[in-house]
């Protein structure tokens, strides 16, 4: 008696679930499952393969940013035939930003399939980011460049890559705001201390002064993305003035 195929013959059954929440977010099946696992192995784990080698996904991350840039970039330089190398360059890095990356990463919500010592509460938000190019590097080693472009036009390019919306989406509020500071010759300085507050993780508060004034405040988990929330909340607020 012949008994219809599934996944469950060519993998263990332990992998079922793990093996049919990766091809849907892929849209095809995986050929060999070990990537997409290392894909999301945390160095928290602390494991090594027989030779010794840390098994986590940072290199896999290394390559998937490798392979994301290469194919954002051939998409670019089709699409925008009249672009220079610096219009195309900073298309890239808009698509590449870590702050897109992250959204990416949470909207397929990779996060379920991390495995680490380290509570999920406690991740950063680069982690998102970090386990989609991770995951890109995967597709590379298991079905080749044809299947990585396939993921990233599907996932990336069809629904987020909008020349026109591209232009005018901002990278870095805090660069608008000292690029508007020195062209006005305004002084600027980012006032940051350090805020625990009632939160578990520690927290920084910065304070934006543009000349004698405080023109926003904003808080976060570090130095850097504070100072950019701060930037923020002072682009909105001086955007009019900004614009002249």
């Amino acid at each position: 008696m012949d008994f219809p195929k599934n996944i469950f013959n060519s993998h263990p059954k332990e992998d079922g679930d793990f093996f049919l929440g990766i091809k849907k977010i892929l849209g095809f099946k995986p050929k060999n499952l070990k990537y997409y696992k290392k894909a999301f192995l945390h160095r928290s784990l602390n494991q090594r393969d027989e030779n010794g080698n840390p098994m986590n996904y940072e290199r896999l991350e290394f390559l998937g940013d490798s392979m994301l840039g290469t194919i954002i970039s051939k998409h670019l330089y089709n699409e925008v035939p009249n672009g220079d190398e610096g219009y195309l360059t900073k298309m890239r890095s808009k698509v590449v930003s870590r702050e897109h990356l992250n959204e990416l990463g949470k909207g397929l919500k990779l996060i379920d399939f991390v495995e680490s010592r380290i509570p999920k509460s406690h991740f950063g938000e680069n982690i998102h980011g970090n386990v989609f190019e991770a995951l890109v590097g995967a597709i590379y080693l298991d079905r080749g460049y044809p299947y990585c472009e396939r993921f990233i036009k599907k996932r990336v390019i069809e629904p987020y890559v909008d020349i026109e919306q591209l232009e005018g989406r901002v990278i870095s509020y805090k660069s608008l705001v000292i690029e508007w500071c020195q062209k006005k010759k305004k002084t600027f300085n980012y006032n940051v201390y350090e805020d625990t507050g009632n939160d578990s993780l520690k927290h920084f508060a910065v304070k934006l002064s543009i000349g004698d004034n405080v023109v926003a405040k904003a808080r976060a988990t570090s130095k850097k993305k504070a100072e950019e929330r701060a930037s923020k909340r002072a682009f909105f607020a001086l955007q009019d003035k900004m614009a002249k």
